[in-house]
């Protein structure tokens, strides 16, 4: 059972009430993904810009003989983009859009750790003194001294393939 401040559909939390996640950084803020949309961590490698794309994804990298898209979340939620640093890694997710299962690359500023959020610490995204397009965060988490963004990664990537679709209709 989910606290009652938690949209049901908001993040899929286990029987226990749990979620368990990677944590990371963009911006100078906590971020978080579900540990099982996670496929691996990479340094940051050599990328390609590919011409027309939408700036969130305006780069491919090659992920073990695949040519995947790399994502920059920074543009997603109205950040500076920073420049690369040591602690600069990609993660490489695989989620499920429009049904059909697709790896991604998010360009992040630093990994941090392996959590288990407990449902009873989140909160829906306030409805005012949030910077940040309230459809791209699935939940908010306290988690020690911080609060971790849960962003919505089906709403960020259908939000660009609607302006995609959108774009091409009017060429």
């Amino acid at each position: 059972m989910q606290p009652d401040d938690v949209q049901p559909t908001t993040v899929p939390w286990n029987p226990d009430n749990q979620l368990e996640v990677l944590v990371f950084d963009l911006g100078g803020q906590s971020f978080a993904l579900e540990a099982v949309l996670v496929r691996e961590i990479l340094d940051m490698m050599p990328e390609t810009r590919v011409p027309g794309a939408p700036p969130l994804v305006s780069h491919v990298v090659n992920f073990r003989g695949r040519i995947i898209p790399l994502a920059n979340l920074h543009l997603a939620f109205g950040m500076a983009v920073p420049t690369t640093t040591p602690d600069s890694r990609i993660v490489v997710i695989e989620i499920d859009l429009d049904g059909e299962a697709m790896m991604i690359g998010l360009r992040t500023d630093k990994v941090h750790e392996v959590a288990t959020f407990d449902a009873a610490t989140s909160e829906g995204a306030p409805v005012v003194g949030l910077r940040w397009r309230r459809e791209f965060i699935r939940t908010l988490v306290r988690h020690g001294n911080d609060i971790v963004v849960l962003p919505d990664l089906n709403a960020i990537f259908e939000t660009i393939a609607r302006r995609d679709i959108a774009a091409a209709s009017i060429n």
